[in-house]
């Protein structure tokens, strides 16, 4: 059998116009296999049927399908695989947590027993957290500007991400987070808009929003609301990179304080890793974009973020080409763009060298070429060991920040998030391909959970104890 990806061709096929034979011969031609050939109905002169076929690549499916629009007869309705069939009908749907089987039931969910519920939140709109959805839902807002690696494709594009992420926020963290996709890029009106949506969630968590806007959206909003503010873009990203750090230093036998660190692409996800890394203790990084590395004595008036950037970093002042700054560096963290490394540049880094080259699809280095040369590596892809995943950190975090209650997110918190996301590996698991749990760790988000919830109560920012921590 020919291996590749599996897809279902719905045809709509003229009786006694199409042998089966003809099919097999043109899925055998372009190097595929028919799985199977299944009745979905029967029609007066025709029949439509799926035709599941495994095939080599895209190109292969796209021959099969001019082949099959050629054959006399055959018309093709529609090709899906099983990712688009994971997608009909969307991912998501809501169900009630009570039934309602009598009157009685009717009377208390709804009028007029409801009216009890409705004027003590008057009261006291605190118990709003106690009786209403508000105590463990999270809005994931977007206006699809920069959705995964793909751009600004707009609100609608942006959904089946937002789904997705819903999806792993039950699935992880128990989580129930409804997507908000804005038909609007302006700054104030986002702002605007959450505002007013707020009093029904706990959490905010803003997703795929373009660097710099998204860094004055998530600050206005912290200003604003009760309800911590979460961009998992920025900080989700430096959490889990925080994490990977931490062990992947304990890996090669050097301190965090100790480390020479080259952080490309500073957007949103390379500044919150930047402000992460110097929270914990790392004390030399240099930041580099397309203009070069950033330093204190430029200026950078299309980016004011880079202003405020260069103040913080680069403490010597490094300047030249990304080989020049690589060159004698412990660390290269890549959030940027594909293939801007080469080996040489690697090669001029010190003594077990740690690479976290997260650029999707493309990393800034092919691992191949690289992996003798390092002694860490990781990447943003599941097809390598070390993927650094949003996934660790977004579920648990917002469980404890919802089982605390807390009012806004901290910086500790963040820290402890990371030390908590690092510590789920045991010391004796550690190994240069092992510095990070995998997205299927059951231990990551509880373990995650607590720790947050106990820095909010440390902070002062939480305004429940949860029963764990009691």
């Amino acid at each position: 059998m020919a291996t590749g990806i599996q897809y279902i061709i719905r045809l709509h096929l003229k009786r006694e116009m199409v042998p089966f034979r003809q099919l097999v011969e043109l899925v055998d031609a372009t190097g595929g296999d028919i799985i199977a050939l299944d009745l979905v109905r029967a029609e007066d002169d025709r029949t439509v049927r799926d035709l599941t076929v495994v095939v080599p690549s895209p190109d292969h499916l796209k021959r099969l399908e001019e082949a099959l629009n050629r054959l006399p007869g055959t018309t093709i309705e529609n090709v899906s695989d099983r990712t688009f069939l994971m997608h009909l009908g969307g991912k998501i749907e809501v169900h009630p947590r009570i039934q309602v089987k009598t009157r009685a039931d009717l009377s208390h969910i709804y009028t007029p027993g409801v009216a009890r519920v409705v004027e003590a939140i008057a009261q006291d709109p605190n118990k709003a957290f106690q009786l209403t959805m508000k105590r463990n839902t999270v809005a994931i807002v977007t206006d699809g500007t920069a959705i995964l690696g793909l751009g600004h494709l707009g609100p609608k594009a942006a959904l089946p991400v937002m789904e997705g992420k819903s999806v792993l926020f039950k699935w992880l963290g128990q989580v129930d987070a409804i997507p908000i996709c804005l038909d609007t890029t302006d700054v104030d009106e986002i702002v605007e808009t959450v505002v007013r949506i707020a009093p029904a969630f706990g959490g905010i968590n803003l997703e795929d929003i373009s660097a710099p806007r998204c860094f004055e959206i998530e600050e206005k909003l912290q200003a604003r609301l009760d309800i911590p503010v979460f961009h998992d873009d920025q900080h989700g990203t430096a959490i889990v990179i925080l994490a990977g750090l931490m062990n992947a230093a304990r890996v090669v036998g050097k301190r965090l304080e100790d480390l020479r660190v080259v952080v490309s692409g500073i957007g949103a996800a390379g500044t919150a890793t930047t402000d992460l890394l110097l929270a914990a203790g790392v004390r030399d990084i240099v930041g580099y974009d397309r203009e070069g590395p950033i330093v204190r004595t430029r200026r950078y008036p299309h980016r004011p973020t880079w202003d405020q950037y260069a103040q913080k970093t680069n403490p010597h002042l490094r300047d030249g080409s990304l080989h020049d700054i690589m060159t004698g560096a412990d660390v290269f963290i890549g959030v940027s763009s594909g293939n801007i490394l080469s080996v040489e540049d690697v090669e001029a880094m010190a003594p077990d060298p740690i690479l976290f080259v997260m650029a999707n699809p493309d990393p800034e280095i092919q691992p191949e070429l690289v992996q003798s040369k390092v002694r860490v590596l990781a990447t943003g892809r599941s097809d390598y060991p070390n993927q650094i995943n949003n996934v660790l950190c977004f579920p648990g975090l917002f469980r404890g920040l919802l089982d605390s209650r807390a009012s806004h997110i901290t910086t500790h918190m963040k820290l402890k998030a990371a030390e908590a996301l690092a510590g789920v590996l045991r010391p004796e698991e550690l190994s240069a391909e092992y510095i990070i749990p995998s997205v299927f760790n059951r231990d990551v988000a509880p373990r995650v959970a607590q720790a947050v919830s106990r820095a909010a109560e440390e902070d002062g920012v939480a305004r429940r104890v949860p029963p764990s921590l009691r």
